[in-house]
């Protein structure tokens, strides 16, 4: 019972600090919309760099996104759901040398690729925020990365989904979080823990 509770109180915390992760995936759903645009006005390999440089921009805006709308863009020190928020951030980065990799073999598979690794990240968040939506969130991310490397489809046409899926989810997990109130928990540090 314990257990449960220190990890409900851990999740809450994780969903006011970044009002449910909507902030950081309204960031990424403007860098998939910045690559797209990309494919359009200039080359899609130079699109695939748009991508890179805007996930790396990724947190520092979804932070600003979450203080504009009066959160406060970091959770408390010592909530250990901190580590597997890195831990995941880390499987993305090192699942990006891949995807660049596939770039060089066709194009056109780049986009469905990052589709793929993101909503692999977004099956994690359902653990991080508790929120069940992201179960949906990452399959439908997964299944349009599917879905548009079978069809060949085109660079731009892969970035517009990927951006489309997540402004989606986004505003649903806005709507979700707006009534979300600051837990009352405050973390004990855990040298231990906290250097990981």
């Amino acid at each position: 019972m314990m257990l449960t509770t220190d990890l409900s109180q851990a999740q809450a915390d994780m969903r006011f600090a970044y009002f449910g992760g909507a902030s950081g995936m309204l960031a990424s759903s403007i860098a998939w919309l910045c690559a797209a645009v990309a494919t359009i006005q200039a080359l899609p390999k130079q699109a695939v760099w748009v991508l890179f440089i805007g996930g790396m921009m990724i947190h520092p805006v979804g932070v600003l996104i979450s203080k504009i709308l009066g959160r406060p863009g970091n959770h408390s020190k010592g909530n250990p759901l901190g580590s597997l928020a890195w831990a995941s951030t880390l499987w993305l980065i090192f699942s990006l040398p891949l995807a660049h990799a596939v770039s060089l073999l066709r194009i056109e598979w780049f986009f469905p690729a990052m589709l793929l690794v993101i909503g692999g990240r977004y099956l994690v968040f359902s653990s991080l925020f508790g929120m069940r939506i992201y179960w949906a969130c990452g399959l439908a991310l997964a299944a349009a990365g599917y879905a548009l490397a079978q069809a060949s489809a085109s660079p731009t046409v892969s970035a517009f989904t990927g951006a489309a899926i997540e402004v989606v989810f986004a505003i649903a997990i806005f709507a979700l979080n707006r009534r979300e109130v600051r837990p009352d928990n405050v973390f004990k540090a855990n040298p231990l823990r906290d250097s990981a």
